[in-house]
């Protein structure tokens, strides 16, 4: 892998971790439906003329329903959970649970695509989801008068990424052959004509704080549009395998953003949980394998 390659790898994973960094700022702000609209809206301006610069626009328009779906999967219902959850949770616990994506996209495979569930990658989802449920016992642990609130966070991100690994699904089945700027462009598109109502119906009544509005737009323009243009370069040049390596970060800079900024902290469990479920991740994805354990031959 070359180093500008590398660098724009460690440098999405930033991005991308520092994403729940902005939604725990605005989200009380704005609150989870208006802000989810907002960001919708404002990803889609940022895109469509990116989109129309490449000439994609046939693409877009010949694959509508596919994309509309996307929208909603990978926009709309997943930005409304983060947001949720972000008023309960701290940012970096999102950005945790937030790894349990290629989890969810390996069961989905595996039920719906008819992928093969290997010992390995049986292995893997075991341990990831033990990951996932000693962090959420843990959490629940330290914060014992508020059960229900921390439960029901959890379960919004577990299910934000539940989506995320039925649209890779769905994607890879329906959409490979689509340009990729056209299904992230136009999945924007659908997810902010689906959340543009709501949006004015639930706008915050007191107008939004300067350091909400900008953690709103530095979602949008850095975390959205800016990091899926180089992530889909990155594809292009390294694959799609070597390129979902930068999953394997996130969790790290979603810590490492929330403790600087927001003051939050990281205890070792959540640290070893965090390690537990990002192994289970690598068995699974084919990072890492498995010893071959082999029979020694019976002597004469």
């Amino acid at each position: 892998m070359k180093r500008a390659d590398a660098a724009q790898l460690v440098l999405v994973a930033a991005m991308w971790g520092a994403s729940y960094l902005f939604i725990r700022v605005a989200a009380p702000a704005f609150g989870p439906v208006a802000m989810a609209g907002a960001r919708a809206v404002l990803a889609a301006a940022l895109m469509l003329p990116l989109l129309l610069w490449r000439g994609l626009w046939a693409d877009m328009v010949r694959h509508w329903k596919g994309i509309a779906l996307v929208g909603v999967t990978n926009g709309a219902l997943p930005f409304l959970l983060f947001n949720f959850a972000a008023l309960a949770i701290p940012a970096g616990l999102s950005a945790i649970l937030s790894s349990t994506t290629p989890l969810f996209a390996a069961l989905f495979g595996a039920l719906w695509l008819g992928e093969r569930l290997t010992a390995q990658r049986m292995t893997g989802l075991a341990i990831g989801f033990g990951g996932v449920v000693l962090l959420v016992a843990d959490k629940v642990h330290l914060h014992p008068g508020d059960l229900a609130g921390t439960l029901l966070a959890a379960c919004a991100c577990l299910c934000a990424t539940m989506l995320y690994g039925f649209t890779g699904n769905f994607t890879k089945r329906y959409l490979a052959h689509v340009p990729p700027l056209a299904v992230a462009a136009g999945s924007q598109v659908g997810a902010a004509l689906l959340l543009v109502v709501p949006m004015m119906v639930w706008w915050p009544a007191s107008t939004p704080s300067a350091q909400a509005w900008s953690a709103l737009l530095a979602l949008c323009a850095l975390c959205t549009t800016f990091a899926y243009v180089l992530f889909y370069g990155l594809i292009a040049r390294l694959g799609a395998s070597r390129a979902m390596s930068a999953l394997f970060l996130i969790p790290a800079f979603g810590v490492l953003w929330g403790g600087l900024f927001l003051g939050e902290r990281l205890t070792a469990r959540m640290g070893a949980c965090c390690a537990v479920i990002l192994l289970g991740c690598a068995l699974t994805m084919g990072f890492l394998r498995l010893p071959a354990w082999r029979r020694a031959p019976l002597a004469e």
